[in-house]
């Protein structure tokens, strides 16, 4: 390819509103350019690097048993209706009527689609178990889409979909998927990335593992345990709860806090520490609009996805003057709720004593509160989000929060989306019952976008070779220069048919700007010819990555590339 030829222009600026590395980066280097709030058009070099991923991920999946199919984008609203999902799952879903006034939806993912392709073909045991997969376009309506391709709208994903006949056939799998997941993100170039225990969300089931790129800019909080390996997403993490004080409490009595309302402003009117207090937290929930109370000891906070876990569906924060709470002085005692409103008593109120919390009464907190005497009957759920400094669940060793994007995740369904859409297979004994599925996704812009943060440095993008867009940037230097010009023009040739990928830099401009770009768009290896080094018989060889330079003599020098090239993919693929 000629740079001169090439669609999209490197710039030394990129426009306002870029924050994350990879977003800036993508777009000065011309690969990407937004056509609105989370839709972004790919240029061809990032198409390219978007193919290999894609390639590498087909590849993964083939050797796994999997099967390439392809949904539609669009599907008719009977086919959610079936599942449920339909009216589920709100905003982020866009739905439309087609001509003839049918409701029609634009896929977010595609558990329906593969479960319908399903129906009417797979029927005995023998045709299970087997694998289903895509890569293709879906639309999800993020409220926040950001971080160029980070966290869009319009996205490119691979998901896959197995059926099995037993559920340790598919524990069996789930294990292959797993690995191969692994694998996927070595050939990708990928370093930083750990697999934890995730949350299904909107997907279902209950087995579920998130693979994360460890970064400062994810917005996923990870709990990592250093001793023995333990590692969860914020949203499903558990620790040990450690002890609380256990002096016998006072009598209980209403107290005047008057304007402290927050547990900081309580603590300091009271002359007391946060964990010596218990707060509130009001949610309701999305669908049927029942009111929510969790309590949680006050140097804690609420899980929002544990509480909507135990409630079996989405919740949404709630106006607690709806029910005549008053905010800043709601508390577990002189409760006035509906009877159907869900309370919850986090674990790390067990065995509190001498606590402190809200009187249901404006300017007024009860102190000298005991779980033991003063609330009968509470069932303790985990619903707090776990601390930096608590203690693993599984060694006691003290846990760390890191923070990380989700580059794919895998789920075990189960028969949530078989029994609702009447998918069976019938058995020898003449009954039937519904195949159990999994589930795995890989996005495919996010992981482009997440080698560039764990890649590039100061200069630019940092391709590794498994996935650069071209293996070289041929950066002839003075190609008004007819010798220069000639040979640059002959090796890139000679290049071409050696099979190496070549961007071929034959604009007449300054040496700077070329080296600059070549930098910028992270070709792994550089080829320099300019008459100082034809002078010599030789071209300068950069290493992209290291910075290493040697000068190589062109007679050899289509011979050692490609070594080059093999000695990088080979040490990106030493450890499968």
């Amino acid at each position: 390819m000629k740079i001169s030829k090439l669609v999209g222009k490197r710039v030394k600026e990129a426009p306002n509103g870029a924050v994350l590395r990879s977003h800036i980066l993508l777009l000065r280097a011309g690969y990407i350019k937004q056509v609105g709030a989370g839709i972004f058009s790919l240029l061809p070099p990032a198409q390219r690097v978007s193919l290999k991923l894609q390639n590498i991920i087909r590849d993964e999946m083939n050797k796994i048993g999997g099967q390439e199919v392809l949904f539609p984008v669009v599907m008719p609203r009977e086919l959610w209706d079936m599942s449920g999902r339909y009216s589920s799952i709100k905003e982020e879903m866009i739905r439309f009527k087609d001509r003839n006034n049918h409701d029609m939806l634009l896929g977010m993912t595609h558990e329906e689609a593969a479960v319908h392709m399903l129906l009417n073909t797979a029927t005995s045991p023998e045709d299970l178990p087997c694998m289903i997969y895509q890569i293709q376009t879906k639309f999800r309506d993020e409220a926040r889409p950001r971080g160029g391709l980070i966290r869009v709208r319009e996205f490119i994903m691979k998901d896959a979909y197995s059926f099995h006949n037993t559920q340790e056939d598919l524990d069996s799998y789930y294990k292959k998927v797993y690995d191969a997941y692994i694998r996927i993100y070595k050939r990708f170039g990928l370093k930083n990335f750990v697999v934890v225990e995730g949350d299904n969300g909107i997907m279902g089931g209950k087995v579920s593992h998130e693979y994360m790129e460890v970064t400062d800019v994810g917005e996923d909080y990870l709990v990592i345990c250093p001793e023995c390996g333990y590692s969860s997403n914020m949203e499903v993490a558990v620790c040990q709860k450690d002890e609380n004080d256990q002096t016998v409490a006072g009598e209980m009595k209403e107290v005047f806090t008057g304007n402290a309302h927050t547990i900081e402003e309580v603590c300091e009117f009271l002359k007391t520490d946060a964990k010596h207090t218990a707060k509130s937290v009001c949610f309701k929930t999305a669908n049927t609009n029942k009111l929510i109370m969790c309590f949680v000891r006050g140097d804690h906070d609420v899980n929002q996805s544990k509480v909507a876990k135990l409630v079996k569906e989405p919740i949404d924060y709630v106006d607690t003057d709806l029910y005549n709470l008053p905010a800043g002085n709601i508390g577990m005692f002189n409760l006035n709720v509906p009877e159907d409103t869900f309370i919850f008593y986090d674990k790390s109120l067990e065995k509190l004593e001498n606590f402190v919390t809200g009187a249901n009464k404006a300017d007024y907190h009860i102190v000298n509160a005991s779980m033991s005497r003063d609330v009968k009957n509470a069932e303790f759920v985990d619903i707090s989000l776990v601390m930096k400094g608590e203690k693993c669940c599984k060694c006691g060793h003290e846990l760390t929060l890191t923070r990380g994007i989700e580059i794919g995740n895998i789920f075990q369904l189960g028969t949530k989306y078989t029994k609702s859409m009447g998918l069976k297979i019938n058995t020898p004994d003449g009954k039937t019952k519904e195949p159990i599925m999994g589930c795995y996704g890989i996005g495919v812009g996010r992981n482009l976008a997440s080698i560039i943060e764990e890649k590039a440095d100061d200069k630019g993008i940092v391709w590794p070779m498994t996935v650069a867009p071209w293996q070289v940037y041929l950066c002839p230097i003075r190609i008004d220069d007819e010798n220069v010009n000639a040979i640059s023009n002959e090796l890139y040739k000679k290049l071409e048919k050696a099979g190496v990928e070549v961007l071929f830099d034959d604009r007449n401009t300054s040496a700077g700007t070329k080296l600059t770009d070549s930098e910028l768009m992270g070709i792994p290896i550089r080829v320099v010819i300019s008459p100082k080094t034809l002078a010599n018989g030789q071209a300068e060889v950069t290493i992209r990555e290291t910075g290493e330079k040697m000068f190589v003599p062109l007679a050899d020098l289509v011979s050692e590339v490609k070594m080059m090239i093999q000695e990088q993919i080979e040490e990106i693929e030493k450890d499968l």
